[in-house]
């Protein structure tokens, strides 16, 4: 699988639970934050729900 860098670059206030908790789940703290993953199906489609909030980039 290839490797993916998410980058947190909004906030989560102001953001319903499930976007809140998608973020948390992927990993990501605060904005600028970044983290490193498996770009598995799962996690693709936790990017698509929160896409707005997030940079992607491949590695």
């Amino acid at each position: 699988m290839a490797k993916i860098r998410i980058t947190q670059i909004k906030s989560v206030i102001d953001r319903n639970e499930r976007q809140k908790k998608t973020i948390e789940a992927l990993g990501l703290k605060k904005i600028n934050h970044s983290v490193e993953v498996e770009a598995t199906p799962a996690i693709i489609g936790m990017v698509r729900k929160v896409n707005h909030l997030v940079a992607i980039e491949s590695i």
